[in-house]
């Protein structure tokens, strides 16, 4: 009976030992957000026309330089390096070519007023100097390099534009030229000649004083005033 009653009191307090143990806090999972949803890409609507694919403006092949004039005459100047004076000069005569075998007639009409020069003087910087003259321009005309070689010669402006660039030591600078016209002749300014001195009009010279004396002063004196006494003749026997 009493090993019973023990049993049933070891039980007991087992059961109260257990009840003051604090149970493990298990910590809550976190839960992975969603993953975002990305659009799926749209397929092509059937029937639907296809979507242009856009096309870019093709590089050109060379630079085109306009040069234009707003005046009938005009210069310009290409300074050119020392050492690459005989590649200009070699593409200024090629320039001569086009313009003279061209079937265009705004471009045989720009050859008749376009001469080159070469200064005898050195540039800037110890470069030469050729110099561009345009007498008649034609104002708006593009007188480029660019457009009339590769006209002329489609099959070698890469190489002809390479020996132009390669040979510039700078940009070229562009001048319009205005005739300068000759101002008007001053007209003489007119010579006021002084009126001459005299007696106010109306008052003549005082009687006497270098006018005609009056009758009876100055004048031939009458009979028998300031004559010769007439004497008698004498008694004629």
């Amino acid at each position: 009976m009493r090993i019973v009653q023990a049993a049933v009191a070891a039980l007991l307090m087992g059961l109260v030992l257990h009840a003051q143990v604090p149970s493990p806090v298990t910590p809550a999972t976190q839960q992975p957000s969603p993953p975002v949803a990305q659009p799926a890409p749209q397929a092509p609507v059937p029937g639907a026309p296809p979507v242009p694919t856009p096309i870019l403006p093709p590089v050109p092949a060379t630079p085109v330089l306009a040069r234009s004039f707003a005046a009938n005459t005009g210069l310009l100047f290409n300074a050119v390096r020392p050492e690459r004076a005989l590649d200009f000069e070699t593409v200024i005569g090629l320039r001569q070519d086009a313009l003279e075998t061209s079937t265009d007639p705004a471009v045989r009409a720009q050859a008749n007023g376009w001469r080159v020069f070469k200064a005898t003087e050195p540039g800037p910087n110890g470069t030469v100097l050729y110099v561009f003259v345009i007498d008649p321009a034609i104002p708006g005309a593009d007188y480029g390099l660019g457009r009339i070689l590769s006209d002329a010669y489609p099959d070698r402006i890469q190489e002809i534009w390479k020996l132009y660039t390669g040979a510039l030591a700078g940009g070229g600078s562009l001048l319009n030229l205005s005739p300068v016209e000759a101002p008007p002749a001053t007209p003489a300014t007119p010579t006021i000649t002084a009126p001459a001195t005299g007696p106010p009009a109306g008052r003549g010279a005082p009687a006497g004083r270098g006018a005609t004396p009056p009758a009876g002063r100055g004048a031939t004196p009458p009979a028998g005033r300031g004559a010769a006494p007439t004497r008698p003749a004498p008694p004629q026997n």
